[in-house]
């Protein structure tokens, strides 16, 4: 009986890398999620006469902000994929809003799949092309998703100097 005992504990403990893991990719999952849900709210939001709207000339516009985010999600995401990326334009490049919307969802729909990592693989070592920075696929997805939240944050502040209300600020928004 003491020898099922030890292998139940051994089991179960082995069981909580992968059981933490698992958790792990569904928390980033969900605020990946969340800054996509806001992120192509903001860009239908904002008018089109206000995508080439920069709060001073250091900074990207709104429509470089939102084909940044489409360039960087494809970047992250054929990373933590081990493809190349399908990305067929600079979208930072792009200043039809149409096009932006429409590289800016396929984006996100590109990184769906990689949001889906199996939990095996969360901890499989990848490398970024710039930095010399390395780490695990989860902390890429991580990455990726907190370089979005960063861009919603210049987005809410260009919304409020035009006066308006950011997506998540409405009253839906929550």
């Amino acid at each position: 009986m003491k020898s099922r005992s030890l292998v139940l504990t051994a089991l179960t403990l082995a069981a909580l890398p992968a059981a933490a893991l698992a958790q792990h990719v569904a928390s980033v999952r969900t605020i990946h999620e969340m800054a996509r849900n806001w992120l192509v709210k903001s860009a239908e939001q904002m008018p089109v006469a206000n995508y080439p709207f920069k709060p001073t000339p250091a900074v990207r516009s709104f429509g470089e902000i939102i084909g940044h985010v489409a360039n960087a999600n494809y970047m992250f995401c054929s990373i933590v994929k081990g493809e190349p990326s399908p990305q067929t334009q600079d979208f930072e490049k792009v200043t039809d809003r149409a096009a932006l919307m429409k590289g800016l969802n396929d984006a996100f729909a590109y990184c769906d799949s990689a949001y889906q990592l199996a939990d095996a693989q969360a901890n499989d070592q990848v490398a970024l092309p710039f930095g010399n920075m390395k780490g695990s696929k989860l902390w890429a997805l991580t990455f990726n998703a907190s370089h979005n939240w960063e861009h919603y944050g210049n987005l809410v502040t260009y919304f409020r100097l035009k006066g308006m209300v950011p997506p998540s600020s409405q009253q839906a928004g929550m």
